[in-house]
């Protein structure tokens, strides 16, 4: 039998390495934005500010958030898109010709299910719902916080350029928001797209995105 840590390992490794990269990625991202930003300051004739400051500054979360935005709407986008589109061939894909597992009426009675399953009605609802629920509220808070910083830091700059401030809807209007959002938008749902094809054809032995290396090319989920 495997000792503790090793059977958590074993059983959490994915999420654990996931996680892990991010934090390091983030601090990466802090510390050199924080120099990025402190250069900013500096040529705007502004004064600096410490790295606690930096983290609650509009250039942070702007940044941090407009990603995190893309990503969380790239994710409920493709499960709740999946629920009835189709892609032949895909493994990101139900079989248009197949009962899927997915899609059976959820029973209450079979062993270790949910407790949200076996409490039933509205709970029963919610929960076949709370993927896309709650990739989609992740990703409307993104949205809005990318919204407050990307108002900062334009405050800022129009501050520094002797401009009123701006409020986080005048923010929303402006081209700039846009801008920023749709280079992230359209960057997630080609990556989606290019890995629902790819799959289609190609293989990764030993991962569960990939089709066993021997399935024929138009077998599909």
């Amino acid at each position: 039998m495997l000792p503790p840590m090793l059977r958590v390992w074993r059983a959490n490794g994915l999420s654990i390495t996931v996680l892990a990269l991010f934090a390091v990625f983030l601090l990466i991202q802090v510390l050199a934005g924080h120099r990025v930003y402190l250069d900013q300051l500096a040529t705007d004739g502004m004064a600096p500010v410490d790295l606690a400051g930096y983290l609650t500054s509009g250039h942070f979360v702007e940044a941090t958030f407009e990603n995190w935005e893309s990503e969380f709407l790239q994710m409920g986008a493709l499960v709740l898109l999946t629920v009835f589109l189709y892609q032949r061939g895909s493994p990101e894909s139900k079989d248009p010709d197949a009962d899927e597992s997915v899609d059976r009426e959820p029973d209450p009675a079979r062993p270790g299910a949910p407790w949200p399953v076996r409490a039933g009605g509205v709970v029963r609802a919610v929960y076949e719902r709370s993927l896309a629920i709650a990739l989609f509220g992740l990703f409307l808070v993104s949205l809005w916080l990318h919204v407050v910083g990307g108002a900062g830091e334009y405050s800022r700059e129009r501050l520094a350029a002797g401009e009123p401030a701006v409020t986080a809807f005048e923010f929303l209007a402006t081209p700039g928001f846009w801008f920023q959002s749709m280079q992230n938008w359209q960057s997630e749902f080609l990556s989606v797209g290019v890995l629902v094809l790819l799959t289609v054809v190609l293989r990764q032995r030993g991962s569960p995105e990939s089709k066993p290396v021997d399935e024929p090319l138009e077998s599909t989920g």
